[in-house]
């Protein structure tokens, strides 16, 4: 029993949507960790709100304030 077709598309979708947030998440200067919370049911929302009303450690770490 290997991989099927099926299983491979899925995983090939689950990388493509998720590659853009972890990457823009960790220019943010967050982990990319962070975006296995997408998957977990309320707490995506949490964290949703959560890094839309914090300071990002990036503008931080240069001075700049939003």
């Amino acid at each position: 029993m290997g991989i099927g077709m099926r299983e491979l598309i899925i995983l090939l979708m689950i990388v493509l949507l998720f590659w853009p947030w972890a990457v823009i998440l960790q220019k943010a200067g967050y982990s990319r960790l962070w975006v296995l919370l997408a998957v977990v049911p309320l707490v995506n929302y949490i964290a949703l709100w959560v890094f839309a009303f914090s300071d990002w450690p990036a503008l931080r770490s240069t001075g700049r304030q939003s």
